[in-house]
């Protein structure tokens, strides 16, 4: 879809392809995507786990030319790849490039284990022009969420991606309280359906939560 100029697709998983106005094209966290979705000019991975830092995945959409900003726990599987231009990121950072910004934004579980907070493992706050995309990482409702509330008060379009598969992140029903605590223009659900948790269904049941409140939500199709 697009959204003022900025062309987003969904890679599967918790994977995603962002294109700006200009023809720039970023990946988050692929992982096993489609063999078309061919060489991007950046890539940003938000943690270490075998399903967001994918090395083969990686590896099929990356050259030389391809800057890979990730955690510094991603570096040892990131530079086993040749020509690699590799930039570590930390909570708080902000890069700023000629046409967009990034920002690193934490990503922890409150009541599990599998993301803690001390790993220091992110979300990622992307803004192009006056679109501004949230990908949460692998995450659940966190109180450092609400600073992004006034994204969606300004002249932006606020574009969201949670995570609603359960055990690892937050299920569903969390990933609505954010939708519903963040207000966005467009929130799509993410980490399902390719064989690691989650389903289909889980996205369903977060759209159909997020529409009784006539939140913009809906299911993205893999391309």
């Amino acid at each position: 879809m697009q959204v003022n100029g900025v062309e987003i697709d969904y890679l599967g998983h918790s994977g995603f392809l962002i294109k700006t106005q200009k023809g720039f094209r970023i990946a988050i966290d692929p992982y096993e995507q489609s063999p078309n979705v061919g060489k991007v000019d950046m890539i940003l991975i938000t943690h270490s786990h075998y399903d967001h830092c994918h090395v083969p995945s990686i590896s099929s959409i990356s050259n030389s030319k391809t800057t890979i900003i990730s955690t510094m726990d991603c570096q040892s599987k990131i530079t086993k790849l040749d020509d690699v231009d590799m930039q570590v990121i930390e909570v708080g950072d902000e890069l700023d490039f000629k046409d967009f910004k990034i920002e690193a934004v934490p990503a922890y579980n409150i009541n599990k284990e599998f993301h803690p907070k001390k790993e220091g493992w992110i979300g990622y706050l992307i803004k192009i022009g006056n679109v501004v995309i949230y990908h949460s990482g692998d995450t659940d409702k966190i109180p450092e969420m609400e600073r992004l509330t006034g994204y969606s008060k300004h002249d932006n379009s606020f574009f969201v991606m949670l995570p609603v598969s359960g055990k690892y992140v937050m299920d569903s029903d969390e990933a609505f309280e954010v939708a519903d605590l963040l207000k966005p223009d467009y929130v799509v659900p993410m980490h399902y359906g390719a064989g690691v948790v989650g389903t289909r269904e889980d996205a369903e049941n977060f759209v159909k939560l997020c529409k009784k409140k006539e939140i913009n939500a809906f299911v993205m199709e893999k391309i």
